[in-house]
């Protein structure tokens, strides 16, 4: 069983360059502390509750003045006559049942309305959730090993990228909300003066005007055009299947993208139905590009613009993986050199090698044969520890080591038990091989009781614990049970193979 186990261990760990994954600390990389704004999610559901209440309104044919939305994300509407407040609030019970209304009935044809308090919680918690979710599908994607996404507090969440060269195209992959939306154009203009000119100084009700996206690297450079679109989206990114990169009839880098069934439906039926007409495709309120629907499309489309091929690489990979359900906001942003890792790594290495040193030999003078058994021992044990880092796919970090340090010690002290109560069996006069066999089964139980509460601190360190703590958790937990097996069963196996077989009248001890 123990030869069996050494071969898993090896088979695991070898090359251990390639099968150890280092921490932040140890490989450099880059620390995001990221903060979402859900107060921007709630405010997205009522601004779709206002876009859907008008268009209601419309349709019904029911008379109001203005519908507004106020500092407290509550939605006024000011109707025309009384008799269309019923009429309103009826499409509230059917259509938008988690707003409520907040102010009394009165004269003044005004109805406030609002979230409900629990709605309210739930948007923010969702959006964390997704935002969490979405995350991590886009780091999985970038092909970052072992990272660290994690929730913190209400409505942070905690990345580390170990080992990424390129600090901020990664925070720019992260951080990117890629909303994709396709939008009708009514009309453009070089400038947003102009532009709103021709429509009598303001934009008409039902569009919305947007910047095209600057020329060059993205978020650099002026808007060249603006375009006056129809507010509402028929198509967006939840109706794509894929999106991968691609070249253009110009061989530049862009996005290639395939819809799902519904998509296609919906955008077969929007282009069919506005040929010779232009289609803006807005990612993040930019206009990427807005090309002349010539004939109907059904399942894909293309994205173009100045995109280097790793702009369309990581356009590509925010897109497989979703927008984000609200911005997020960089709280802390700490980019580790490689250089700090190696030399944590050096010294982490030399404090192990110098305490392992010690060890070693303070058991060999003090414990004599029984000390070099017990030093096999350790060498299986920190063997079996590696191994089974690199199986589970753990990650390596400089609390880890430390770990692995404290391992050390708590293995010498298991065996230092073990030959102290040889040693008490042996002055009480009984035979060597009766004082090993009374000597390993009293020292059992406080070995175990020992080791298992410091397992339960493990585990709890690993429950509640984040980053480098739960570094430092795994790998003392996983030497807990490395020093268990190889205390009890390890030295007791070295033990029985030195005395099988022979009369030993003495034991070096």
């Amino acid at each position: 069983m123990i030869v069996i186990l050494l071969g898993v261990a090896v088979w695991f760990l070898y090359p251990p360059k390639d099968k150890i994954n280092l921490g932040l600390d140890l490989q450099g990389g880059i620390h995001l502390a990221l903060e979402v704004e859900t107060d921007k999610a709630v405010q997205n559901e009522v601004v779709r509750a206002k876009d859907f209440l008008e268009k209601e309104l419309n349709k019904d044919k029911i008379k109001y003045q203005s519908i507004s939305i106020d500092a407290d994300q509550h939605l006024l509407v000011q109707l025309a006559d009384p008799p269309s407040e019923s009429e309103v609030l009826k499409i509230i019970r059917d259509n938008l049942s988690h707003f409520e209304r907040k102010n009394a009935a009165s004269g003044n044809n005004l109805l406030v309305l609002g979230l409900e308090d629990k709605t309210v919680q739930a948007i923010k918690e969702n959006a964390v959730q997704q935002a969490l979710r979405t995350i991590r599908n886009r780091v999985d994607q970038f092909g970052v090993r072992e990272p660290i996404i994690q929730r913190e507090g209400e409505k942070r969440i905690i990345v580390e990228l170990a080992g990424v060269s390129d600090p901020e195209r990664a925070k720019e992959l992260v951080g990117k909300t890629a909303e994709l939306r396709f939008q009708l154009v009514r009309d453009s203009a070089p400038t947003q003066e102009e532009l709103l000119q021709r429509h009598g100084g303001k934009v008409p009700e039902g569009t919305e005007v947007l910047p095209q996206a600057p020329a060059g690297k993205t978020g650099e450079g002026k808007p060249s055009r603006y375009y006056l679109l129809e507010k509402e989206a028929k198509v967006t990114g939840a109706d794509l299947k894929d999106a991968r990169t691609s070249q253009d009839e110009f061989n530049m880098p862009a996005v290639s993208f395939e819809f799902n069934r519904e998509g296609s439906r919906k955008f077969g039926a929007l282009t069919e139905a506005n040929i010779d007409k232009q289609l803006a495709i807005v990612l993040d309120n930019k206009v990427q590009s807005a090309p002349v629907i010539r004939s109907k499309i059904t399942d894909r489309g293309q994205i173009t613009g100045n995109f280097t091929f790793e702009e369309a690489s990581d356009l590509a990979i925010v897109l497989r993986a979703g927008a984000l359900p609200a911005p997020v906001k960089v709280l802390e942003d700490r980019t580790i050199g490689p250089s700090l890792g190696q030399d944590s790594i050096r010294l982490g290495i030399q404090a192990s090698i110098i305490g392992a040193t010690l060890v070693v030999i303070f058991m060999i003078v003090y414990y004599k044969l029984s000390g070099l058994i017990a030093n096999i021992a350790l060498a299986i044990n920190i063997l079996l520890l590696l191994g089974a880092l690199a199986g589970f796919g753990a990650t390596l970090t400089l609390p880890g080591i430390a770990g692995i340090a404290l391992t050390i010690g708590m293995a010498v002290d298991a065996n230092i038990l073990i030959f102290e109560r040889i040693r008490e069996e042996l002055d009480l006069g009984k035979t060597v091989r009766s004082a090993v066999e009374n000597g390993f089964s009293r020292a059992l139980v406080t070995i175990v009781d020992a080791n298992l509460t410091t397992l339960l601190s493990g585990i709890i360190l690993f429950q509640f614990g984040t980053g480098p703590v739960k570094g430092f958790a795994v790998t003392l937990s996983i030497g807990i049970l490395t020093t268990l097996f190889t205390a009890i069963t390890v030295t007791k196996f070295l033990f029985d193979l030195m005395l099988s077989g022979r009369n030993v009248k003495t034991l070096s001890i």
